[in-house]
């Protein structure tokens, strides 16, 4: 019975990795096949915005949720419906023939990712003690930096070889699969007592999709942001009332917790926008295929891995702070060097030193970001400041990228629209250190 139980657990670490790399190479596939993508489905670059926009905001708006129906409902039970929802939504997306239906698709794709993130790190924690689980927790954090260059490359070889479209049909036998697997060798836990607040996440994502829509959809923008502004308004009023908030207000009384907050949530638009915009640049200038292109980026994805494994030796060696503050302007150099791209450069010089700079400084200043965002939590507040990190750096990324889109579309000139858009994303950064060192740094000295 011991046996069983033990090799039921150590299926769980390659069942959870397994379909976090299947998100990650979604959203390499994403980055390396909008050219693709674009041609195939005749989008303009707003609606290519959107395909990457849907997915985000569904996301970041239902992580709070899934986060809490795991608890109430059960997270196995949870983790094979989100394999069921990204199944179906990536189906949907490789069957797509117009915007509206990939948009769509991409969105329902996100409610599925929002429920399998955060009940793929919980059923972790539930599996895993001691030792064993803070290798459980390394491996999980390091796919983000394996799976993303892997999955470029996979993402660009699928696009050049066959079709962006197999890159989303094959996480239908993968999702299957991983539904098969961990229906043997997960096992359920015992569920909490409570209620989910659905009034504040419908609010919430109706708020927040109507935000990016009024910075680049193409008609009633005046009338969305005040569809916009009414909801946000109303969540906020709401959260401050109800009994059972799914974003407790009193999280951003702390000067930290805020400043990483807003750290966070511009880190990403400039981040978003160099992921989501180089590539294009990278085809469409360059005249690089997707897998080329995904090879591309081996630069900035090596130099993120690398860094992000010496952030605990830094962090003892100066402080979370500190190195926050050190990388946010590591990153904004980087983006900087970017901003100056020109043709006569080329890609060595213009692009792959500039993005080992600023994968170095991401790499630095992600996971301070995350321990500054759940700093000084009470054992009641600490999943919800969880879910707050994680949604902001969804909904940071989506209204980054959207306002970039939005104020570089005039721009016709390939070189002076990128110049533009590094420019931006390089301001991006620059709030976000001025929020580090006047908010972060701030309330870290108060303690």
């Amino acid at each position: 019975m011991q046996q069983t139980k033990t090799k039921s657990i150590d299926m769980v670490l390659p069942i959870i990795l397994l379909s976090y790399f299947m998100i990650l190479l979604d959203n390499s596939i994403i980055f390396t096949g909008t050219v693709k993508i674009a041609e195939d489905l005749g989008l303009n670059q707003m609606q290519l915005s959107w395909v990457s926009n849907a997915y985000s905001l569904t996301f970041g708006g239902m992580l709070l949720f899934g986060g809490r129906a795991g608890d109430i409902f059960g997270r196995k039970r949870m983790y094979q419906i989100g394999l069921v929802i990204f199944a179906l939504g990536s189906l949907f997306v490789g069957l797509a023939g117009n915007a509206g239906v990939i948009i769509t698709a991409r969105a329902f794709q996100g409610i599925g990712s929002a429920i399998l993130a955060p009940t793929t790190l919980a059923i972790l924690m539930d599996n895993y003690q001691g030792e064993a689980r803070t290798k459980a927790v390394v491996a999980y954090g390091s796919m983000a930096g394996i799976g993303t260059a892997f999955g470029l490359i996979i993402g660009g070889m699928l696009a050049s070889l066959f079709t962006w479209r197999d890159g989303f049909f094959i996480n239908v036998p993968v999702s299957i699969l991983m539904f098969i697997l961990s229906a043997k060798f997960i096992h359920e836990r015992e569920t909490e007592k409570g209620k989910i607040d659905f009034l504040g996440y419908i609010v919430s994502v109706i708020g927040m999709i109507a935000l990016v829509y009024s910075i680049v959809g193409e008609a009633y923008n005046l009338i969305s942001f005040i569809i916009a502004v009414l909801f946000l308004g109303f969540f906020i009023y709401h959260e401050a009332k109800t009994a059972a908030p799914i974003m407790p207000l009193s999280l951003f009384k702390n000067k930290e917790r805020l400043g990483a907050y807003i750290s966070r949530f511009t880190f990403l638009g400039s981040m978003l926008t160099l992921w989501f915009l180089t590539p294009q640049m990278m085809q469409n200038y360059f005249g690089y295929s997707p897998l080329l292109t995904g090879v591309a980026f081996f630069p900035v994805t090596v130099a993120i891995f690398i860094s992000a494994l010496q952030v605990p030796r830094l962090t003892k060696l100066w402080d979370n702070t500190k190195l926050m503050i050190i990388g946010l302007i590591t990153t904004a150099i980087g983006l900087g060097s970017l901003a100056l791209f020109n043709g006569e450069i080329g890609y060595w010089f213009g692009i792959a030193i500039p993005m080992v700079i600023l994968g170095i400084g991401q790499g630095f200043t992600l996971s301070p970001l995350t321990a500054a965002g759940i700093a000084h939590t009470s054992a009641e507040e600490a999943g919800a400041a969880a879910g707050v990190v994680n949604m902001v750096h969804q909904i940071g990324g989506s209204v980054g990228l959207s306002i970039v889109v939005a104020l570089s579309a005039g721009v016709s000139d390939l070189i002076a629209s990128y110049q533009l858009q590094m420019t931006i994303a390089t301001v991006f950064v620059l709030i976000s250190l001025l929020s580090a060192i006047f908010l972060v740094r701030a309330g870290t000295k108060r303690k």
